[in-house]
């Protein structure tokens, strides 16, 4: 079976050949402006332009814990938004993760990546402002990408170790 890999760097530049999705987790709240999106928005302009366009037209189509939006940034790279997280905050419900909404995401992040023939690249979502455990969250990714035969590299960026 697969395994995740796990290297230093930027999951923004991820250096293999062939189709990249590189997948992070949003909020529920149509918020953009912390964390690994600020790196992802540094490189290219519209996943943020498509992930507050489908927040602001949320009435009408899929925007919420669970869902996944694709967005292609260049040739062969493509940018996963997946609403992954209740609101911004730990608070009395505790941490924002949600996994349930995670494990949904990433299913149809696999879907997808089959589809493209695509590897899969991302930082340890959920992780960071998020606040979840890894160790709850690297599960989810064996089960539903790695099983199925979706590359995956999770990157650990340099200067956070």
């Amino acid at each position: 079976m697969p395994e995740i890999r796990y290297v230093r760097g930027d999951a923004t530049v991820p250096s293999v050949k062939g189709v990249k999705v590189i997948a992070h987790v949003c909020n529920d709240l149509g918020g953009w402006g912390k964390g690994f999106v600020l790196a992802v928005s540094r490189r290219w302009p519209e996943p943020e332009a498509a992930y507050r366009a489908w927040h602001r037209d949320r009435a009408s189509n899929d925007f919420g814990l669970g869902a996944a939006q694709f967005v292609q940034v260049e040739p062969y790279v493509w940018v996963a938004n997946m609403i992954g997280q209740r609101g911004m905050r730990t608070g009395s419900k505790g941490a924002p993760v949600r996994y349930e909404a995670i494990d949904t995401a990433l299913g149809r992040l696999a879907d997808r990546a089959a589809e493209l023939d695509a590897s899969v690249h991302m930082p340890r979502i959920g992780c960071g402002l998020a606040g979840g455990k890894w160790s709850r969250i690297e599960p989810l990714i064996t089960d539903r990408l790695a099983r199925r035969g979706v590359p995956v590299t999770v990157y650990d960026h340099g200067d956070t170790a």
